[in-house]
C-alpha cells in the first residue's frame, strides 16, 4: 500500500469498493448505510465549494463538531483541497476554540450545530482571517452557510462543464507525504496547548502499520471516541479506510452499550476508562456470571478489542481475557501519529503495550525515557521552534514518558516529568501506584501525589455501587457516604491491599475521598480523559494541605 496522500487513499478505494457501505450512522432511531461512491461523492462536492470559496493548498481550515458523518465528508474534503483540518474538541470553550483557530489563522470553519455556532459567535471579531462559517444543522436566522448548500455548490461544479473533479484531481497529485494533514493541539494537561503538525505521510505510515501489526478482522467496526483526538483519527478513521472497514458510528458515550447491542462489532477501540466501567456495571462475585455478563455487553463477534489513550490496570485486561475478550493495548502520543508500539493478537504481554510497531524505532534513553524514530513521528509544533528542537533531537521524538524493553516489548513504568520525589529522596512513579488502585473494583478513579513531601497521599473516587454492595450499605447521596467511617475504613483496607508488593514508600498512608468523578465539564478531564493534575490539585488544595498538618 504505497499511496502518496490520504486523498489518493480515498479516491482509490472508492473506486474499488464502491457499492460496499464504508459509513453506517444513526440518526432519528433509523440507521442509515453510506456505500463508498457516496462517500466519495460528498467529498468530491465540499472539497470543491472549499476551492470555490477561495480555500488554497496549505490553507488552514477549522472543524468544531461531535462525531458524525458530515465531520468524516468535511476531513477528507479539506485534505482533498490539499488543506489542512485544525479539528479543536467539541467541548472546549470558546476561548479554547478560539486560541487553536486564531493561531493557524484558519480560513473556513465547520461547526456541527447551534451551540457551537454560538461559541463562534462569541470569538469572531477575534479571528480576522475567518471568512465563513459552515453550519451542519442548520437554522434559519443565523450568518452561516447551510451544509446541504456548500454541498449543492459543489456538486455543480462537479458535474458543469469545467469538470471541477480534475482540478480536484491535480491539486492530490501535487500533495506529497510531507505536506501537512492536520495541525492537532496536544490535550494540555499542563501550560498552553501546543500544535502538533502531523503530514499524510506520519498518519498514513501509522494506520499501515497498525494494519499489519494486527491482521484485517472480518466484520464491522464501531466507533466513539472523538475523531478530533488522534487515536479514532488514526485507528478508525483512516484505517478503516485502509483496510476497508464499515465504520460504524456510535451516538454517544451514553449510548454505546445500547450501540454495540445493535451493532455486534468484529473490532472497537476505546480507553481503559470505558472498559473498567463495563467492568463494575457486570461485576460478580462469581467470575463465571462476570465473563457471561461481559460477552453478553460486547456481543459474539468481537475479534479483538483495543486499549489506548491511558495505561490499561493489567486486571481489567485479565478480567476480559477470562471472559474469552482479548483486550490488548497499546501506546503513543499525537505527536507520533499516535501508535508508537502496540500489542498483537498472536504475540502480546498484558502487562505490556507490545512491541513497537513495523518500521518504528524505539529506545530507552540513559535516564528511562522513550525516545522514538520513524515516519510517524511529527514534522514539529506549529509557530514554535523551540519546543520542536526540545522535543526532536537528532530525529528521536523524546516522549516524556519512561519504560522500559523486555525481549522487544515496551512497558511503561511513568511519566517523566511526574516522578514524585520524596523528601527522603525515594522516587515514586505515580501511574505505577494508581495503575495498582484502579485494578481493585471498588476504587473508580485515583490521583497519587507527595512530591517533596514525607510520604504519599491521594485523592480516591469510589465506585460506590461496589462498596455499597460489598458492604450491604442502602442507597445514599455520595457526599453523605463519603463521609462515613466505616466507608473510610473499608477503603483502607482495599488501598493497602492492593498496594502490598510496593515498598513502604509508594504506600498511600492518607486519602481524601472525592465523592463525584474527575469530569471533563470541571475541566479536571481532557477530552481523552487524561487527569489535568494541576486543575485537580487546585480543587482539592486545602484538604490536601490537610493531610499533612500534624
Amino acid at each position: 500500500m504505497n499511496y502518496r496522500n490520504l486523498a489518493e487513499m480515498q479516491r482509490l478505494q472508492a473506486a474499488r469498493h464502491g457499492p460496499a457501505v464504508a459509513i453506517r450512522y444513526r440518526r432519528h432511531g433509523l440507521y442509515h448505510d453510506v456505500t463508498w461512491q457516496q462517500f466519495r461523492e460528498m467529498t468530491e462536492a465540499c472539497a470543491l465549494a472549499l476551492i470555490d470559496a477561495g480555500v488554497g493548498v496549505g490553507d488552514r481550515v477549522g472543524l468544531v463538531s461531535e462525531n458524525r458523518l458530515e465531520w468524516l465528508v468535511a476531513d477528507m474534503a479539506i485534505l482533498a483541497a490539499g488543506a489542512i483540518n485544525v479539528a479543536p474538541h467539541a467541548p472546549m470553550t470558546a476561548r479554547q476554540i478560539q486560541f487553536q483557530l486564531a493561531e493557524t489563522e484558519a480560513r473556513l470553519l465547520f461547526v456541527s450545530n447551534q451551540e457551537q455556532l454560538d461559541k463562534i459567535q462569541q470569538i469572531r471579531a477575534n479571528l480576522p482571517e475567518l471568512a465563513g462559517v459552515i453550519l451542519f444543522d442548520f437554522a434559519a436566522g443565523t450568518n452561516a452557510i447551510s451544509w446541504e448548500g456548500f454541498l449543492q455548490r459543489g456538486r455543480l461544479l462537479r458535474a458543469g462543464p469545467a469538470n471541477g473533479c480534475l482540478n480536484l484531481l491535480h491539486r492530490e497529485e501535487e500533495l506529497t507525504s510531507d505536506d501537512l494533514a492536520t495541525i492537532m493541539y496536544t490535550s494540555g494537561t499542563t501550560g498552553n496547548p501546543k500544535g502538533v503538525m502531523l503530514t499524510h505521510g506520519n498518519l498514513l505510515s501509522n494506520a499501515i502499520g497498525m494494519l499489519e501489526a494486527s491482521p484485517r478482522v472480518e466484520g464491522q467496526f464501531l466507533s466513539w471516541l472523538p475523531f478530533s483526538h488522534i487515536y479514532a483519527r488514526t485507528v478508525d478513521h483512516y484505517l478503516c479506510q485502509i483496510l476497508p472497514m464499515a465504520l460504524c458510528l456510535a451516538e454517544s458515550q451514553e449510548t454505546l452499550v445500547r450501540n454495540l447491542a445493535e451493532i455486534q462489532p468484529a473490532y472497537m477501540s476505546s480507553v481503559p476508562r470505558f472498559y473498567e466501567k463495563v467492568l463494575s456495571l457486570v461485576a460478580d462475585a462469581d467470575p463465571h456470571k462476570t465473563a457471561q455478563r461481559l460477552r453478553d455487553i460486547f456481543g459474539p463477534n468481537v475479534d479483538w478489542l483495543s486499549s489506548g489513550g491511558a495505561p490499561l490496570p493489567v486486571s481489567v485486561a485479565e478480567a476480559y481475557r477470562d471472559a474469552g475478550l482479548l483486550l490488548l493495548q497499546g501506546y503513543g502520543l499525537t505527536e507520533s501519529s499516535p501508535v508508537i508500539a502496540f500489542n498483537r493478537k498472536d504475540r502480546y504481554r498484558l502487562s505490556s503495550v507490545g512491541p513497537p510497531l513495523p518500521g518504528v524505532e524505539v529506545t530507552i534513553a540513559p535516564d528511562g525515557e522513550i525516545l522514538t524514530k520513524g515516519p510517524h513521528v511529527m514534522k514539529g509544533y506549529w509557530k514554535n521552534p523551540r519546543a520542536t528542537a526540545e522535543a526532536i533531537q537528532s530525529g528521536w521524538l523524546h516522549t516524556g514518558d519512561l519504560g522500559r524493553l523486555d525481549d522487544g516489548f515496551l512497558t511503561i513504568t511513568g511519566r517523566k516529568k511526574e516522578i514524585i520525589v520524596l523528601s527522603s529522596g525515594k522516587k515514586v512513579a505515580p501511574a505505577q501506584v494508581e495503575g495498582l488502585l484502579l485494578g481493585d473494583p471498588c476504587i473508580d478513579q485515583v490521583m497519587v501525589l507527595g512530591d517533596a513531601r514525607h510520604f504519599l497521599i491521594a485523592l480516591i473516587v469510589p465506585n460506590w455501587g461496589q462498596v455499597q454492595k460489598c458492604l450491604a450499605i442502602p442507597p445514599e447521596e455520595p457526599e453523605a457516604l463519603a463521609k462515613l467511617p466505616a466507608i473510610r475504613e473499608f477503603l483502607t483496607g482495599r488501598i493497602d491491599k492492593a498496594l502490598i508488593d510496593l515498598a513502604p514508600w509508594e504506600h498511600v498512608k492518607k486519602f481524601i475521598i472525592v465523592p463525584r468523578p474527575f469530569s471533563v465539564a470541571a475541566e479536571e478531564l481532557t477530552v481523552s480523559l487524561k487527569m489535568r493534575r494541576d486543575v485537580i490539585v487546585a480543587h482539592h488544595q486545602g484538604q490536601l494541605e490537610s493531610l499533612y498538618e500534624p
